[in-house]
């Protein structure tokens, strides 16, 4: 009894925790609908004077004077405020969801709400319900003190603004509605109309910019997407000199987006960009300033666009070369603190690696000089005392590793990093690793002389030290050399140290190869030089991308901010930045979603499908495998676009090229197995069948229950007389070329065996018994392979007199036989052997009776 009374204690509370999981559902969706109508619920009560002006109203000292005041007091409030966006509803959900204890947790919501709130009738709603009304939104920055500085600041921007026409006071504003600044809720029609106002009183660059973005993309409904509007604003404000614009003008001419594909006006506008950003690079320290990349997919953190071992980026070759780097492994903890234990027990190696990691640094882990420089001293510490003597005895390969250690401690010197700038100190470990042969070394000492840091100038000094860094295909040391020789107009030499630079992708080495193939002489070529400048452009982050950004928004959660980071970066022509966006929009991520079976679907949204195939486009058409998959996915089950199988095989038969993407030559196989946008044919099938899974083993499961499916159809087709191509063998590829007379008598006298003994005809050779041997090679010479070929030659000349005697005794013969049957027919003699002649026909019987049908 009190078992029972347990039991349904136990299930009573089960029940109360599920009603209350249900009705903070019920309540978290409502505050996310609530968030999403504020912008437009802003519209109504905008004041009509933000857009009525078109030109700024002619006003006193005075006012203007207390508008900038006015500007001043907003901003000194938004300065105490925190700067980060709002994150909507949706976002921290799916931030939520990143753990397994997230997705359970919000799974048992939507379970219980399908359960305890939605009845069944309330799963689907009659189409003549009227709309919902919108509830009603709350005031901008809430109720409390953080509110209320927020609606203090912005009541200040909007009375400047109506005050004079402030463009400061409306620059502010337009940011805070776009980005959503300082927890300002995001109006994005708002938005538009007071950057164009902006762009159209002031010629304010970057408001042109954000108006020509909106126009690209439509982003939150503001505007409809037209693409020679959007280059338009683009052009204006690259023309004044905005650097993302400049960008996104000259990727629009690169690849023919709202315009035809123009090679010069792209490289133009490339080569703007360019000579800022290495003129920035060049600002850093010596060497110039230290890349961060911030240009990741997001895709690849979950193993590619189809997940791990589906994608291209995950399968074949990728998945090893994706295993050996640190940008993409997430076990990279766990290799820190392998090679951090094997470092403290001794092994050099393992030091070295670690130092390395932590001076290049990557996505995953952070550059801390600090850390390398201090395995990088245990390493030399090693091998050198403090007045630079070597120590022996040191365990094997330390000679070579601490050269190498003492090329980066002498760096960290030069350019200043995890320590005081000391050129003298840096000349003294570059000397050292110098001893050791280290390529770094010379190139820091010679970089040194070129430019006399610490020491005397001396050009030839340091092109002798560039020199021998170069033999050991150092590509700083190349590109040096490669400068030398463009001063000394030795353009050709240059070239070639450039070229072998770019290798290893340096961003100088890209630079001057651009300027030599966009010069002017016969090295001119306008694709090759647009290309180099892009990648000039797009690798230094820091002066104009908005990835680092993007990035540090999805990371927190804030996937609104996210999605625009990283449609400006796409815009702008980054891949990555294209990929994410198409990434971020996809809703075809799964078959069978989950959300499926635990309540109503959700609509799909056609605006997103068709930025998600615009974005998967572009990022194909940069040599993305996986995103032309994606496109094809979308033309074949009509997504964003109408159906079109045709272009979809297409798409796949590009993606498969090389047996690059096995998801591809799966689906060619199923278009070819059901006739879909090509000829249905179950031979070719089972072709595209067997690459799948040549190029991917993980494929092994789809790809046999495939088959076993493909013969069965292909025998029903055989037996049932069906017009299908079935299964067949396969013909050969590369058949056998019939072989010449020559090649076929050299075969057939190299086959010949040789199973006699000479010693069997001729007897044993006493003398070379005698010699025990030692003349043995002696007999060799009679064996060599040119006397085999005069033997061959030889051999077809006897063939040769033997077949024209032949022909001539056959020729005899004939002529004897003609002779003597012209003799018997002038002498009357029948030949021997020779028939008779057939009787003389009567002419009776040819005759036919009558009435006999013939």
């Amino acid at each position: 009894m009190a078992r029972r009374c347990r039991l349904r204690v136990w299930m009573f509370l089960g029940v109360l925790c599920l009603l209350a999981v249900a009705v903070a559902a019920r309540r978290n969706g409502e505050q996310g609908l609530e968030r999403l109508t504020q912008a437009d619920d802003q519209l109504s009560t905008k004041s009509p004077s933000s857009s009525s002006s078109s030109s700024p109203p002619e006003t006193d000292s005075a006012a203007q004077k207390h508008a900038e005041d006015l500007v001043s007091e907003a901003l000194a409030i938004l300065r105490t405020l925190d700067p980060s966006p709002v994150r909507s509803q949706s976002a921290r959900t799916d931030a939520s969801r990143a753990t397994l204890y997230g997705k359970a947790l919000y799974y048992a919501k939507q379970a219980a709400t399908v359960v305890l709130v939605h009845s069944p009738a309330s799963l689907e709603e009659p189409a003549d319900a009227p709309p919902p009304s919108p509830p009603k939104s709350a005031p901008v920055g809430g109720t409390g003190l953080f509110g209320k500085k927020l609606r203090s600041a912005v009541d200040k921007l909007e009375a400047a603004r109506e005050m004079v026409g402030s463009y400061d006071a409306m620059f502010l504003l337009a940011q805070m509605n776009f980005y959503g600044n300082w927890s300002h809720p995001r109006n994005y029609l708002l938005a538009f109309e007071l950057y164009k106002e902006l762009a159209d009183l002031s010629g304010n660059a970057t408001a042109q910019s954000m108006v020509g973005f909106m126009y690209a993309t439509g982003i939150g409904g503001a505007v409809e997407r037209d693409q020679a509007k959007a280059l338009l604003y683009h052009t204006f404000a690259a023309l004044n000199g905005d650097t993302r614009s400049e960008m996104t003008v000259a990727f629009r001419h690169h690849t023919g987006i709202g315009t035809p594909r123009y090679c010069e006006d792209a490289a133009y506008y490339y080569k703007r960009v360019a000579d800022k950003a290495i003129d920035f690079w060049r600002t850093g320290p010596p060497g110039g300033h230290a890349l961060v990349k911030h240009s990741y997919r997001l895709a690849d953190d979950e193993g590619g666009v189809y997940g791990e071992g589906a994608s291209v980026v995950s399968s074949g070759m990728n998945a090893m070369r994706r295993g050996a780097t640190t940008d993409s492994g997430k076990d990279l903890d766990d290799i820190i603190e392998y090679l951090d234990l094997m470092a403290r027990k001794g092994d050099l190696s393992a030091t070295f690696t670690l130092a390395k990691l932590y001076y290049d640094g990557s996505r995953n882990l952070p550059r801390d000089v600090r850390k390398a420089k201090s395995y990088f001293t245990s390493i030399a510490k090693q091998y050198w005392t403090r007045d630079s003597k070597t120590i022996s005895g040191g365990p094997p390969g330390l000679e070579r590793l601490a050269g190498k250690a003492a090329g980066y401690i002498g760096k960290m010197y030069l350019r200043g990093e995890g320590v005081a700038q000391d050129f003298t100190q840096a000349s003294k470990w570059f000397r050292r690793g110098i001893q050791n042969g280290d390529a770094s070394s010379q190139n820091g000492l010679g970089y040194m002389y070129l430019y006399g840091y610490g020491v005397k100038i001396d050009r030839q000094r340091a092109a002798d030290l560039f020199l021998e860094a170069a033999e050991q295909d150092l590509p700083q040391a190349q590109i040096n050399l490669g400068k030398l020789f463009i001063e000394h107009t030795d353009i050709e030499a240059a070239k070639r140290y450039f070229e072998l630079a770019a290798r290893h992708g340096t961003l100088e080495a890209y630079y001057y190869l651009a300027e030599i193939y966009n010069s002017r002489g016969k090295e001119r070529s306008c694709i090759i030089a647009t290309t180099y400048y892009k990648v000039v452009a797009e690798r230094v982050e820091a002066l104009q991308s908005p990835l680092a950004w993007a990035n540090k928004a999805y990371q927190d959660g804030d996937r609104e901010s996210a999605l625009i980071g990283y449609m400006l970066a796409a815009e702008q022509g980054y891949e990555a930045g294209q990929a994410n966006v198409a990434y971020l929009l996809d809703q075809e991520k799964s078959r069978l979603p989950l959300h499926h079976l635990l309540g109503p679907a959700p609509r799909k949204d056609t605006q997103k499908q068709e930025l998600a195939l615009i974005y998967w486009t572009r990022s194909a058409k940069q040599s993305n495998t996986d995103s032309l998959v994606k496109m094809g996915d979308y033309y074949l089950g009509g997504i964003g676009t109408e159906q079109d199988a045709e272009k979809a095989a297409s798409c796949y038969q590009a993606a498969s090229e090389l047996q690059a993407s096995a998801q591809a030559l799966w689906n060619l196989g199923w278009m070819h197995e059901n006739g879909v946008g090509v000829e249905q044919d179950f031979h070719l099938a089972k072709r595209y069948y067997d690459h799948a899974l040549e190029t991917n083993q993980e494929a092994y499961l789809p790809v046999t229950l495939s088959l076993m499916k493909l013969r069965v159809r292909s025998a029903w087709n055989t037996l049932s007389g069906g017009g299908v191509n079935a299964i067949g063998a396969d013909p050969d590829p590369k058949p056998k070329p019939r072989p010449t007379l020559r090649e076929f008598l050299k075969k057939w006298y190299e086959a010949t065996p040789d199973d006699y003994d000479q010693d069997d005809i001729y007897g044993p050779s006493t003398e070379n018994n005698n010699n025990n041997g030692a003349d043995d090679d002696e007999g060799d010479e009679y064996y060599d392979t040119e006397l085999l070929d005069d033997d061959l030659i030889e051999s077809v000349i006897i063939l040769a007199l033997a077949a024209a005697v032949a022909a001539l005794v056959y020729y005899r013969q004939q002529r004897q036989q003609n002779l003597a049957r012209r003799q018997a027919e002038a002498a009357g003699v029948p030949l021997p052997h020779a028939p008779p002649p057939p009787p003389p026909l009567q002419e009776e019987e040819f005759a036919v009776p009558w009435g006999v049908p013939h």
